[in-house]
């Protein structure tokens, strides 16, 4: 630890407040569907889309004489009369299988079989009701329950592949004195930001302008570009905050591209903007994940054998395949490993990431079957974990960059006062409430990506800086400002932050918890080349302080070029940009992941520890409390972070007790498509969250010593409150959501 700790920069100065924070509360922070320049708004026409109500077939005909002739009604695009468009193959994460009006095929109930644009909403919406679709039905599956035996490995698994093995499974299983073998299951789910998916588009010419809510502005416009047939740089994507999207928006979907063919055909901006209940199903979602899992351990502890199986859904347009076995492979060590990843085919929308893809689902399972396991060895579930803890990436046999799990154990164990547990299920009551005590292991892979920036020394003391990355409400103004800050040794406060903007230099998607990671090394690289610039220009300038030094004897901070052999010697950056006639110094900066990221895995940790109440009567599930400390590095900025952190943990709620989507079994269609019937939290059902994290840097995964926190914060949460449910009542519960119904008849 102390190595990691002598090895780390100075820490930037903290912001305690969000950057955009005032703008949001105030309302003068725009959302894709907000903006109203450089149209008019007279001009604007809105977008609706018609999507289809069969699962599979064709669109034999759409009598649209009604339509045509309603009010307001501007144009109406169907697969007879789209413009032509080069869809081609999927390119994750920027684009996904879409449906964009090429052919008349129906692959489920849900998706996009024209679009009308009309002057208002209602009258789009109005018109769209008047169209009248003939289908040719054919046979679709929609039961990814009823037709596992179907399933077949996935023709593109993503960057895992769809089976790992090591060791003689057999042998270990065959000398294991304490064996867990169950299936655990985890369902369909959407993401449901608060803010829904929205573009805005409009043409220049022959060039497209592109307001919409995504997690990639240069995904987009790359995809975009490809898609429409037109020069890179005639698309441009603006962003500049995203009222969530977990994954949903990391992918470019169909109504964009839509958007922007229904703004060319009609010479006129043109608004999309999804409803709550269209974001089920063309927008993507989280697959149903089957895992038989299999665990043998030696008597003390040790696990010999680990297996699991996984089944999922996928689309029959695209395999998306949902990594659950992940956890399985490296989170442990143990003499044999075995895990397979496979998908059944069905008629539903495509599947796509979805917040910690594969460890969210991985650890809800792996951990309750550790669980069982060491209620099988009589141990106690943290002391299991420690037994088999691992050093080293056991799946692929090199060091961790840092890994400092155990303290993390240890902290939150502590805090939550885990010894005070009592093995024996119910043994613990409050009036008409089982309380029970859970835990479980929380991480992430800590990802980077090659990203670009560009700061800008101004007049009056004040720096600018800006990066194509994206803001989802994580805090990347914050942070952004404060590494600007940083470089020059200036107030953060000083700094103006741009982003959101595909015309900015190019940043990686905002998604796996990498854009921190990626972005501030730019940031970083960038204001170094700015003080060499700044320093050169001080030593040219007769009226300078440091005129006639070398480069190498000058440093920046607190706002001053300094010479470092004389402290005294100092010019003010303000002094120096008003005496060059006050024009800025810029500089542009990258960053990549290093040639040695091969050599090593760099993930993140947590402990998590829950406690619940459970109603005797009811069965209904109280969340009291959750404490988590976590290993992500360095701790950028405690109030963002801590928040990202706490919303993680939420979500781990939503997972264990809430979050599923029903399908129609004939029809196929999503039968719970409102916030009302698809059950996420509120308030009400969080208790006390205790967050802390052990801010240890890890320099060896990046300059800036820390790994990205958006997603680590919900994986082991449901493994915890599915543990404590269990500890409650007696209960072993292995399919979520863990709901009354589930546990009044387990």
């Amino acid at each position: 630890m102390m190595q990691d700790m002598e090895a780390a920069p100075k820490p930037a100065k903290q912001l305690d407040h969000r950057y955009e924070g005032i703008a949001k509360v105030t309302g003068k922070a725009k959302y894709a569907a907000e903006f109203s320049e450089p149209f008019s708004r007279s001009d604007l026409a809105y977008a609706y889309i018609v999507q289809s109500t069969i699962p599979s077939g064709t669109v034999v005909s759409i009598e649209r004489t009604a339509a045509d002739r309603a009010p307001g009604v501007i144009a109406i695009l169907t697969p007879f009369n789209a413009p032509k468009l080069n869809p081609g193959p999927p390119q994750p994460p920027a684009r996904r299988n879409l449906s964009l009006l090429q052919d008349a095929d129906v692959y489920y109930n849900g998706q996009p079989v024209a679009v009308v644009v009309a002057r208002s909403l209602n009258e789009a919406k109005a018109g769209a009701a008047m169209l009248k679709f003939k289908y040719s039905p054919k046979a679709a599956q929609v039961s990814f329950m009823q037709n596992l035996g179907e399933a077949r490995w996935p023709k593109n698994p993503g960057k895992e592949p769809a089976g790992n093995h090591r060791g003689d499974l057999q042998a270990a299983f065959s000398k294991s004195s304490a064996i867990v073998e169950n299936t655990y299951i985890t369902p369909i789910q959407h993401h449901n930001p608060m803010e829904p998916h929205a573009t805005i588009a409009w043409w220049e010419g022959e060039k497209l302008n592109i307001y919409d809510a995504t997690q990639y502005i240069s995904g987009v416009r790359m995809s975009l570009a490809k898609t429409l047939n037109v020069p890179f740089d005639y698309v441009r994507v603006v962003n500049p905050v995203v009222g969530g999207g977990f994954g949903s928006k990391g992918s470019m979907w169909s109504h964009v591209p839509l958007c922007a063919i229904a703004a060319k055909v009609t010479g006129k901006p043109v608004k999309l903007v999804l409803e709550r209940e269209q974001m089920f199903g063309p927008v993507g979602g989280r697959p149903s994940t089957v895992n038989k899992i299999k665990l043998g351990a030696s008597a003390d502890g040790k696990l010999l054998a680990m297996q699991q199986d996984v089944v999922m859904n996928a689309s029959v347009m695209e395999d998306f395949v949902e990594h659950s076995e992940g956890p399985t492979k490296n989170l442990y060590t143990s003499e044999a490993n075995s895990v397979t990843a496979k998908v059944v085919e069905v008629n539903l929308g495509v599947s796509t990431f979805m917040r910690a893809p594969g460890e969210a689902p991985g650890t809800a399972v792996l951990e309750i079957a550790m669980d069982e396991l060491a209620e099988k060895l009589k141990m106690d579930p943290m002391q299991l974990r420690l037994v088999n803890y691992a050093d080293k990436d056991p799946s692929h046999d090199r060091p961790w960059s840092s890994k400092h799990l155990r303290e993390c154990y240890t902290q939150a164990s502590e805090r939550f006062g885990w010894s005070k547990r009592s093995a024996t299920p119910g043994a613990k009551t409050e009036g008409n409430a089982l309380i029970g005590y859970g835990m479980a292991t929380a991480t992430y892979p800590a990802n980077r990506s090659a990203a670009q920036a560009v700061v800008r020394m101004l007049s009056g003391g004040r720096m600018f800086v800006g990066s194509g990355t994206q803001d989802l409400g994580t805090g990347t103004y914050t942070i952004m400002a404060q590494q600007a800050a940083a470089g020059l040794g200036i107030d953060p406060k000083l700094v103006e932050v741009k982003l959101g903007d595909s015309r900015l230099p190019k940043a990686p998607v905002s998604g796996g918890s990498q854009s921190s990671a990626s972005v501030l090394p730019a940031i970083q690289d960038a204001t170094t080349q700015l003080k060499l610039k700044l320093a050169d220009l001080a030593i040219s300038d007769a009226g300078s302080p440091l005129h006639g030094l070398r480069t190498l004897d000058i440093e920046a901070k607190d706002g001053k070029l300094t010479n470092k052999n004389n402290p005294s010697q100092t010019d003010s950056l303000t002094d120096l940009i008003a005496r060059n006639g006050g024009k800025p110094v810029e500089a542009t900066g990258s960053a990549e992941p290093s040639e040695s990221r091969d050599a090593m895995t760099s993930n993140s940790w947590g402990a998590v520890f829950a406690e619940v109440a459970v109603d005797r009567d009811t069965h209904m599930v109280k969340v009291r409390r959750v404490v988590a400390t976590y290993d992500i590095g360095t701790l950028l900025n405690d109030k963002t972070g801590l928040n990202q952190l706490m919303g993680g943990i939420t979500w781990g709620v939503s997972f264990a007790l809430h979050e599923e989507a029903h399908i129609d079994p004939v029809y196929g269609r999503v039968v719970n498509e409102s916030l009302a019937e698809y059950h996420v939290p509120v308030n009400a059902d969080i208790g006390r969250l205790d967050v802390t994290v052990l801010n240890i840097p890890d320099m060896k995964f990046n300059p800036i010593g820390s790994r990205g926190i958006g997603e680590i914060g919900i994986t082991g949460a449901a493994a915890a409150i599915a543990n404590a449910i269990y500890n409650a009542t007696g209960k072993r519960i292995r399919e979520y959501p863990i709901t009354p119904d589930k546990i009044m008849t387990a």
